[in-house]
């Protein structure tokens, strides 16, 4: 885990409410719709997500903080949410769960098997990476936003999503 992310998961959650119970359930109705919309958009699994809506909550929970900027708080959960959704992807790589048989592969249509093979590249990048292209492409974040989350210059984040496509392109043309 690189500093930035570190950093980024040691940051505080705003928790309204002064039992950590009825905290995490407000943060739970203000930001669940959002965790499961990313989850879903990087698993393509409405199961996974609720696996990483559950495990997204589950560590606010465990960590039982508190926090100022609601702002951050949104943040966080997305960020969470992308982290958590590439976790599951490998997952599911490492035990070959979504890897079509020569049965299915006729059946299915392009579109999937072009978003699975681009869901195994992703699994194959280092996370900070996964989570800079995910939150920029698939959550729509812009460069500023995600220069001030990963603590680096705008030209940086630029350059890193540059290399991480080349990356992405060379893993799915393999």
């Amino acid at each position: 885990m690189t500093t930035a992310s570190a950093h980024f998961n040691e940051l505080p959650i705003l928790m309204t409410s002064t039992t950590p119970l009825t905290g995490v359930a407000e943060l739970y109705e203000r930001h669940y719709e959002m965790v499961f919309r990313a989850a879903l958009r990087v698993t393509g699994n409405p199961a996974d997500a609720e696996d990483v809506l559950q495990t997204v909550f589950m560590r606010v929970l465990a960590r039982n903080a508190e926090v100022e900027d609601v702002a951050r708080a949104a943040a966080y959960f997305r960020r969470a949410a992308v982290n958590a959704a590439v976790d599951v992807l490998r997952r599911r790589e490492l035990r070959a769960e979504s890897a079509p048989d020569e049965r299915t592969l006729h059946a299915v249509q392009p579109p999937f098997l072009l978003k699975e093979q681009l869901r195994r590249a992703i699994a194959a990048l280092d996370t900070e990476d996964a989570s800079l292209f995910l939150l920029r492409y698939v959550e729509g974040m812009s460069i500023q936003e995600l220069a001030g989350m990963f603590e680096l210059e705008k030209n940086n984040v630029t350059v890193r999503l540059h290399r991480i496509r080349q990356r992405l392109q060379d893993e799915m043309e393999r």
